[in-house]
């Protein structure tokens, strides 16, 4: 996966799964650089990015609204 990625979801359930996939993708390559940590930004109701981020420290993820 490239990041930042953006997802748009349909309901909570999708919501849940999509970003846990995505989640879990920027964990692994967040390990390989060892520099960034993981930003989930909330951009309305259905739309989320999730990105390595050199904001956030390595090994800690954090959430934005940004809507």
């Amino acid at each position: 996966m490239n990041f930042p990625l953006t997802l748009t979801v349909a309901d909570r359930h999708s919501m849940d799964a999509e970003l846990d996939a995505a989640v879990t993708a920027a964990k692994a390559q967040a390990l390989a650089g060892k520099r960034h940590g993981i930003l989930v930004t909330r951009l309305g109701v259905d739309k989320f990015t999730v990105a390595l981020s050199e904001a956030v420290p390595f090994g800690l993820t954090r959430e934005h609204q940004a809507w």
